[in-house]
């Protein structure tokens, strides 16, 4: 008697358990800066538009472009940064202006000879909104066009809105300051090379610090998330980029993305990149892969169909720095040391040190001492333009 009368109450106590739960529970989700069309919306009401967006700039399921437009929002024109609008395009690989089948805006491609948009490219437009996924390294480019996006407004005298996302790798910051003397496309700003911000608090900073040529001012808006802050872990529903599948891979970009620089392959060509680490020459390591041409995530591959031998990370457990013991280990048991760095790895580490570090055997404890001051530094310009704590 008493079993069934709780059967007959027992899914009212669920009922009631879940209506209590409920508002704290939905006080916890992030709110993406695009989810927000109530603030947005009355920003950008009777304006020409253009966009800078890829495959990550979604509402839940729905693109953001197809939301603006159901919004009779006017869309003049999309910008595409690496990787292409629908993200598909290999790294490096060239982007052309198109016209976009789904919704037949033109897509104006801002990856190659012509990174920042010109005063034709902009003459029929009131505001720019930018709203891509960035992962939180200085070497992956979205930030890059994210700073010419803002330089090409400024000088032109059009508003810019970047639309805020969470940062997964926010919850820490590491690695040398970049060097300005070696300031190019994949390391634009004098930031570690784990900057800890939001694209709309490096967007901030850039405008603060007076990064665009001649200190020149983006009349920049920034829609902040709601309930983030940086120690919050946050999966990515959607790849930023095609060699950046998971959420793992992502924490060891950081990590592994120096490796570009030298003659190892990151896995580039498998079903694991940034996870391995590999070369022909490594025949005495344990594991093994043979990069492949794969259709939308790498054509041609470093060693395509070579077996590399090497190491599977995909166990690792990346903590909050930059593992600098995948370089040393990896430095050490090459064969010919020679050829181990490229004329590229400068470019990523943002220095000339580490390379000369690592080849003559200094420590990692060493090697991070000597990031110190430049990261207390940066730390210090950082604490002014969070958004989040």
């Amino acid at each position: 008697m008493h079993q069934m009368k709780f059967k007959k109450y027992s899914w009212l106590f669920t009922l009631l358990l879940v209506c209590l739960m409920w508002p704290s529970t939905y006080a916890q989700k992030i709110i993406m800066g695009d989810e927000q069309m109530d603030v947005l919306l009355p920003l950008i009401s009777g304006k020409n538009i253009a966009l800078m967006v890829n495959q990550t700039s979604v509402i839940g399921r729905v693109h953001l472009v197809d939301s603006l437009l159901h919004a009779n929002v006017r869309i003049k024109k999309i910008f595409s940064a690496e990787h292409g609008f629908r993200g598909t395009a290999d790294a490096g690989e060239t982007v052309n202006n198109s016209i976009d089948q789904a919704t037949g805006i033109p897509v104006v491609s801002l990856y190659g000879k012509n990174k920042k948009p010109t005063a034709e490219d902009l003459k029929d437009v009131d505001i720019v909104i930018f709203d891509i996924q960035d992962v939180g390294t200085r070497f992956f480019t979205y930030i890059s066009s994210m700073h010419y996006l803002m330089e090409g407004c400024a000088e032109n005298g059009k508003k810019m809105i970047i639309l805020d996302r969470p940062n997964p790798n926010g919850h820490y910051v590491d690695g040398p300051v970049l060097d300005l003397s070696l300031k190019s496309f994949v390391g634009m700003h004098p930031i570690p090379i784990v900057h800890g911000l939001t694209i709309g608090e490096l967007g901030r900073m850039i405008n603060g610090e007076g990064w665009l040529p001649e200190g020149k001012k983006c009349d920049l808006t920034i829609v902040p998330m709601k309930n983030y802050n940086h120690q919050k872990k946050y999966s990515l529903p959607i790849k930023p980029s095609p060699n950046l599948p998971n959420d793992h891979a992502i924490a060891l970009y950081p990590s592994l993305c120096l490796f570009e620089g030298t003659v190892l392959s990151v896995g580039r060509g498998t079903k694991i990149p940034f996870e391995a680490l590999g070369s022909p020459e490594l025949k005495n390591q344990p594991f093994q892969f043979k990069p492949e041409n794969i259709e939308g995530m790498a054509k041609s591959p470093m060693y395509q169909d070579k077996i590399c031998y090497g190491v599977d990370l995909r166990n690792e457990q990346p903590g909050n720095l930059i593992e600098l013991k995948y370089l040393l280990n990896m430095y050490k048991v090459y064969p010919d040391k020679e050829k181990f760095f490229n004329n590229y790895f400068n470019t990523l580490a943002g220095n000339k040190l580490l390379k000369e570090q690592i080849k003559q055997g200094i420590d990692e404890d060493t090697i991070r001492a000597s990031w110190k001051k430049g990261l207390d530094a940066y730390k210090k310009i950082r604490k002014k333009y969070l958004l989040y704590p």
